[in-house]
């Protein structure tokens, strides 16, 4: 139970940041798909950056996870088709709903309720996803 509950002040503490930072707002967003701000560009530079060092610190032992067990990173297939394809259908999602599916949750707890649409859209397409993964080509 205590694990749930740390994991569950991460992910509030998180969404107050998303929110106070309007890395949710659709405006933010739209400026980042027109070229016109540098805001979003740093949020997300920040976050590759960030996952880099860390996936490094994992490798290399330096941290360790939960129960100070050491965290493998499994390698992932070569290819650019299935890339390419699932970062197109992620961002035409992304510039059509305008909203990354991350912060869909922060969104509808905030009271936007159109985006209920959106999450449940996003919800199916993980469930498609997972019917159908075993027969796609990657």
């Amino acid at each position: 139970m205590l694990k749930f509950i740390k994991y569950a002040l991460i992910g509030f503490l998180f969404s107050i940041v998303m929110y106070k930072s309007e890395a949710l707002s659709w405006f933010r967003i739209y400026e980042m798909f027109k070229f016109q701000s540098f805001h979003m560009y740093g949020i997300i530079g920040t976050a590759v950056i960030s996952g880099m060092i860390l996936v490094q610190l994992f490798n290399r032992n330096i941290l360790k996870g939960y129960n100070k067990t050491k965290i493998e990173i499994p390698q992932k297939k070569k290819g650019f088709k299935n890339y390419f394809l699932g970062g197109t259908i992620f961002g035409l999602g992304w510039g059509m709903g305008g909203v990354c599916p991350g912060p869909l949750y922060v969104l509808v707890g905030s009271g936007y309720s159109v985006f209920i649409v959106f999450l449940i859209a996003a919800l199916l397409g993980t469930l498609v996803y997972g019917m159908i993964s075993d027969k796609l080509p990657n």
